[in-house]
Protein backbone atom coordinates (compact mmCIF):
# COMPACT_ATOMS: atom_id res chain seq x y z
CA UNK A 1 0.00 0.00 0.00
CA UNK A 2 1.23 3.65 -1.09
CA UNK A 3 2.43 6.26 1.65
CA UNK A 4 1.00 9.64 0.64
CA UNK A 5 3.82 12.34 1.26
CA UNK A 6 3.43 15.71 2.34
CA UNK A 7 3.79 17.21 -0.82
CA UNK A 8 1.55 14.69 -2.92
CA UNK A 9 -1.28 15.73 0.10
CA UNK A 10 -0.43 19.80 -0.70
CA UNK A 11 -1.21 19.25 -4.08
CA UNK A 12 -4.43 17.22 -4.10
CA UNK A 13 -5.93 19.67 -1.78
CA UNK A 14 -5.03 22.76 -3.88
CA UNK A 15 -7.03 21.41 -6.63
CA UNK A 16 -10.35 23.35 -7.05
CA UNK A 17 -13.73 22.22 -8.03
CA UNK A 18 -14.28 22.39 -12.07
CA UNK A 19 -17.62 23.09 -13.12
CA UNK A 20 -18.23 23.04 -17.34
CA UNK A 21 -21.42 25.64 -16.93
CA UNK A 22 -23.73 24.78 -20.34
CA UNK A 23 -27.32 27.18 -19.10
CA UNK A 24 -27.74 30.05 -17.16
CA UNK A 25 -27.62 29.59 -13.89
CA UNK A 26 -27.63 31.32 -10.41
CA UNK A 27 -24.92 30.30 -7.95
CA UNK A 28 -25.05 29.77 -4.39
CA UNK A 29 -22.75 29.91 -1.44
CA UNK A 30 -21.50 25.84 -2.18
CA UNK A 31 -20.31 27.32 -5.71
CA UNK A 32 -17.55 28.71 -3.40
CA UNK A 33 -13.71 28.10 -4.54
CA UNK A 34 -15.66 26.71 -8.07
CA UNK A 35 -14.36 27.66 -11.39
CA UNK A 36 -17.10 27.86 -13.61
CA UNK A 37 -15.97 27.01 -17.03
CA UNK A 38 -18.16 28.95 -20.05
CA UNK A 39 -18.26 27.20 -23.78
CA UNK A 40 -21.96 28.19 -24.67
CA UNK A 41 -22.77 32.05 -26.08
CA UNK A 42 -24.87 34.16 -24.64
CA UNK A 43 -25.31 32.61 -20.64
CA UNK A 44 -25.29 34.80 -17.68
CA UNK A 45 -24.31 33.58 -14.24
CA UNK A 46 -25.53 35.51 -11.50
CA UNK A 47 -23.90 35.71 -8.24
CA UNK A 48 -25.40 34.83 -4.29
CA UNK A 49 -26.64 37.46 -2.64
CA UNK A 50 -23.49 38.14 -0.10
CA UNK A 51 -24.32 38.13 3.25
CA UNK A 52 -22.38 36.80 6.46
CA UNK A 53 -22.29 33.33 5.28
CA UNK A 54 -21.16 34.40 2.04
CA UNK A 55 -19.07 37.11 2.73
CA UNK A 56 -14.85 35.66 1.70
CA UNK A 57 -16.42 33.80 -1.36
CA UNK A 58 -14.47 33.55 -4.29
CA UNK A 59 -15.67 32.15 -7.22
CA UNK A 60 -13.59 32.66 -10.87
CA UNK A 61 -15.62 32.36 -13.93
CA UNK A 62 -13.47 31.12 -17.30
CA UNK A 63 -14.15 31.68 -20.96
CA UNK A 64 -13.29 28.20 -22.36
CA UNK A 65 -14.78 28.76 -25.91
CA UNK A 66 -13.76 29.67 -29.37
CA UNK A 67 -12.03 32.94 -29.83
CA UNK A 68 -14.71 35.81 -30.42
CA UNK A 69 -17.30 33.37 -30.32
CA UNK A 70 -18.50 33.08 -26.54
CA UNK A 71 -19.68 36.22 -24.83
CA UNK A 72 -19.77 35.75 -21.06
CA UNK A 73 -22.27 37.58 -18.59
CA UNK A 74 -21.55 37.74 -14.46
CA UNK A 75 -24.44 39.75 -12.68
CA UNK A 76 -24.51 40.58 -9.44
CA UNK A 77 -27.46 40.23 -6.71
CA UNK A 78 -29.65 43.34 -7.39
CA UNK A 79 -28.14 44.48 -4.30
CA UNK A 80 -24.70 43.79 -4.90
CA UNK A 81 -22.07 45.59 -7.06
CA UNK A 82 -18.68 44.25 -8.86
CA UNK A 83 -15.70 46.66 -8.54
CA UNK A 84 -12.44 46.74 -9.68
CA UNK A 85 -10.06 46.38 -12.84
CA UNK A 86 -8.28 44.30 -15.05
CA UNK A 87 -5.03 44.98 -16.08
CA UNK A 88 -4.89 44.62 -20.15
CA UNK A 89 -2.04 45.50 -22.61
CA UNK A 90 -4.07 48.23 -24.63
CA UNK A 91 -6.85 49.42 -22.10
CA UNK A 92 -7.99 48.14 -19.25
CA UNK A 93 -11.14 47.37 -18.26
CA UNK A 94 -12.41 48.69 -15.37
CA UNK A 95 -16.21 47.63 -13.99
CA UNK A 96 -18.14 50.31 -12.46
CA UNK A 97 -19.20 49.47 -9.28
CA UNK A 98 -23.26 50.07 -10.30
CA UNK A 99 -25.22 47.94 -8.04
CA UNK A 100 -27.24 45.26 -9.92
CA UNK A 101 -25.47 46.13 -13.58
CA UNK A 102 -23.57 43.09 -15.30
CA UNK A 103 -19.89 43.05 -15.78
CA UNK A 104 -19.41 40.93 -19.59
CA UNK A 105 -16.69 39.21 -21.33
CA UNK A 106 -17.14 40.96 -24.83
CA UNK A 107 -17.92 38.35 -27.42
CA UNK A 108 -15.79 40.10 -30.19
CA UNK A 109 -12.90 40.59 -28.08
CA UNK A 110 -13.15 37.33 -26.23
CA UNK A 111 -10.54 34.88 -26.42
CA UNK A 112 -10.55 31.45 -25.04
CA UNK A 113 -8.89 31.76 -21.43
CA UNK A 114 -10.35 34.79 -20.05
CA UNK A 115 -11.55 34.65 -17.11
CA UNK A 116 -12.80 37.19 -13.78
CA UNK A 117 -11.93 36.11 -10.30
CA UNK A 118 -14.47 37.79 -7.93
CA UNK A 119 -14.21 37.92 -4.16
CA UNK A 120 -17.13 38.81 -1.70
CA UNK A 121 -15.14 41.75 0.76
CA UNK A 122 -18.51 43.31 1.62
CA UNK A 123 -21.95 42.76 1.91
CA UNK A 124 -22.70 44.46 -0.97
CA UNK A 125 -19.38 44.25 -3.24
CA UNK A 126 -17.98 41.98 -5.12
CA UNK A 127 -14.22 43.02 -5.94
CA UNK A 128 -12.04 41.56 -9.26
CA UNK A 129 -9.15 39.74 -6.91
CA UNK A 130 -7.55 38.48 -10.48
CA UNK A 131 -8.67 38.14 -14.76
CA UNK A 132 -7.34 38.21 -17.90
CA UNK A 133 -9.08 39.61 -21.03
CA UNK A 134 -11.60 42.49 -22.30
CA UNK A 135 -14.76 43.03 -19.56
CA UNK A 136 -17.20 45.68 -20.35
CA UNK A 137 -19.50 46.92 -17.54
CA UNK A 138 -23.11 46.67 -18.39
CA UNK A 139 -24.01 50.89 -18.73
Amino acid sequence: MGVVTGSVFRRLEAQKDQELAIDDKTLVSGDSATDQNIATDAKTYTLPLITADTLGMEITFRNTGADGAVALTVSPNAVDAVHGTIANATADSVSGGVVNKNFVNTKATANKGDYVKLTAVSLTEWYISGGVGIWASEA
